[in-house]
């Protein structure tokens, strides 16, 4: 199950239904299940004590992703700072929505094992992330 919250801020998720069938299509087509994921939109301010609370980097990021899985269960959470991808958007010139979603199979590539680490992590990274942009086009 694939739940969506607020955290200190206003935000209305309006895919709720369209993302959680892509992202079991993710899943599955890397043989994996959706066990339990939590999305969690938050501002920068709140990412960032986040981020210094639990992995002491004292800097602001668009996603932090918590691996809670199990062997091929998918489970963790996904703190995903609207500020930052509002402002990503603007500096890739993406639309909102799509860098939100490519923010958000990112943190479930994570969970899936993928890193982005090196430069090789972030090329593979990168290209599941637009495969799986592609494959999301095809189910509106």
């Amino acid at each position: 199950m694939i739940r969506y919250f607020n955290q200190d801020i206003k935000f209305e998720f309006k895919s709720k239904l369209l993302t959680n069938r892509w992202l079991k299509m993710v899943a599955e087509s890397e043989i994996r299940k959706i066990s339990d994921i939590n999305v969690i939109f938050c501002s920068d301010n709140y990412i960032l004590d986040v981020n210094m609370k639990y992995l002491q980097h004292d800097y602001f990021t668009d996603i932090i992703t918590f691996d809670y899985c199990e062997g091929d269960r998918l489970s963790g959470d996904l703190f995903i700072s609207i500020d930052s991808v509002r402002e990503n958007s603007q500096f890739y010139g993406t639309s909102f929505a799509d860098e939100l979603n490519r923010v958000i199979v990112h943190g479930v590539l994570h969970l899936i094992g993928y890193d982005d680490h090196s430069e090789a992590d972030i090329a593979t990274m990168r290209a599941k992330e637009d495969y799986y942009l592609s494959l999301r086009a095809s189910l509106q």
